[in-house]
């Protein structure tokens, strides 16, 4: 039962050093309202006959991304040279042409009149020629940033576009996030665009904080990383960020330097995104949303809805359209598994040279737990109610449930005390009121 709601009274056009927007959880931004923060963040941009590179999530995103791509084009495509479009994929499958015109809301024949100065591509986080390392970070300085738990230098790469282009602006969904707090801002560049070692880093330090810990917070040692990584990017930037709400409709929207605008955005978010309960369930039924085709995502409902099971609980994701552990790091989840965190702390000379991102998705999606003796007690039970094998559950360590037999509106009336059903699972975080 949800016991505590929050609101926030409608607020007039705001401008705070770098930042202008609105925001309401009563009463969502009406197109006009967003056309015109819009347009008064790229008014004054510098950006006549120059090159812009536009930065937008993928499909695995609830955004409205043919919404402001429309809006951007009509703002900038006359003004610029050209608005290239960079879909920040961090290490997710690139998305084929078909699918980007369908998610900028545009058809080829448009793309060919309309747009003829707007060019498509996909972050490419393991192709040596399309990254550029910008710096390093010693050591001390990711100790002081990390409170001391990582202590290395970190080589900066990002994609080569962020360089060569004459300014950036980035669309950013702002949600809560398994490994930076919350999603947005710019995590669009780290790692959305960052090349496999930076993004290894990032994952692998929030897997060690824990989910329960990072997810929803908004100062985080991974943050605070980003933020500094960010710094050693010369090229001028505008971060457009918002939060949606349970009805896609834009609940606030922050236009101007990617940190403020992010963090006017995350505190939506905080209230919009977090549901908090009085008390956890045995057993929770997570109907995962369309968008999440593999468990590399889908395992968002674990994410989200840890915090509110209780000891020795279940979570069942349902998702009968999810057949893959993942279409990029499959390989490396079916041979590694799923296992607590302690699984790999603890035999850190077996583990060692394994890829620290497929570790981290490991750990998340399996939960808390404890690994001694021998013998790892995970917290809760993870099942999988999909289209993937119960010999492949087995064999990558968590439960199967044939879905054909879950009658979903059966599981919906029986509601109790010991059970919860959530639709768009991986969408809202749960959280126990303390």
């Amino acid at each position: 039962m949800v016991v505590s709601q929050h609101t926030v009274e409608y607020k007039p056009i705001l401008t705070m050093e770098t930042v202008i927007g609105k925001g309401s959880l009563e009463q969502p931004l009406t197109p006009d309202q967003v056309r015109t923060i819009c347009s008064e963040a790229v008014a004054d941009l510098p950006v006549d006959g120059k090159r812009v590179l536009v930065l937008i999530p993928d499909t695995t995103r609830h955004a409205p991304i043919g919404f402001f791509f429309h809006i951007l084009a009509d703002l900038l495509c006359k003004r610029v040279r050209c608005m290239d479009i960079l879909i920040a994929t961090g290490t997710h499958m690139a998305m084929n042409v078909q699918r980007i015109y369908d998610h900028v809301g545009i058809t080829v024949e448009e793309h060919q009149t309309e747009y003829r100065n707007v060019s498509f591509f996909n972050h490419e986080h393991e192709n040596p020629r399309a990254l550029v390392q910008l710096g390093t970070l010693g050591a001390d300085e990711v100790s002081e940033l990390t409170d001391g738990l990582f202590s290395q230098d970190l080589r900066v790469t990002i994609n080569r576009k962020a360089v060569d282009y004459d300014h950036i602006i980035i669309v950013s969904p702002v949600v809560t996030h398994e490994a930076m707090g919350f999603a947005g801002g710019n995590k669009y560049f780290f790692p959305g665009i960052a090349g496999l070692e930076v993004i290894e880093t990032f994952h692998w330090l929030a897997a060690v904080i824990t989910n329960p810990v990072v997810n929803g917070t908004k100062d985080t040692p991974t943050r605070r990383v980003i933020d500094r990584a960010v710094e050693l990017l010369e090229t001028p930037r505008t971060c457009l960020a918002f939060t949606i709400n349970n009805k896609l409709e834009l609940a606030c929207l922050y236009a101007g330097d990617p940190k403020a605008a992010w963090s006017q955005a995350a505190d939506y978010s905080a209230k919009l995104h977090i549901t908090y309960l009085n008390k956890p369930y045995k057993q929770i039924l997570g109907i995962t949303p369309s968008i999440y085709e593999e468990m590399w995502v889908a395992g968002k409902a674990m994410y989200k809805l840890e915090p509110v099971l209780k000891e020795g609980g279940e979570l069942i994701i349902y998702g009968p359209h999810i057949r893959e552990l993942s279409f990029t790091h499959g390989d490396s989840i079916r041979r590694i598994g799923y296992h607590v965190r302690d699984y790999f702390m603890k035999q850190w000379d077996r583990f060692a040279n394994e890829p620290k991102l497929i570790l981290a998705h490991s750990t998340n999606v399996k939960g808390i737990g404890t690994f001694e003796n021998g013998k790892e007690e995970p917290r809760v039970n993870v099942t999988l109610a999909t289209s993937i094998s119960d010999e492949m559950c087995r064999k990558v360590n968590l439960g199967f449930r044939d879905y054909r037999t879950i009658d979903l509106d059966a599981w919906r009336s029986r509601q109790n005390g010991d059970l919860m059903v959530v639709e768009n699972a991986g969408q809202i975080l749960y959280r126990l009121l303390t």
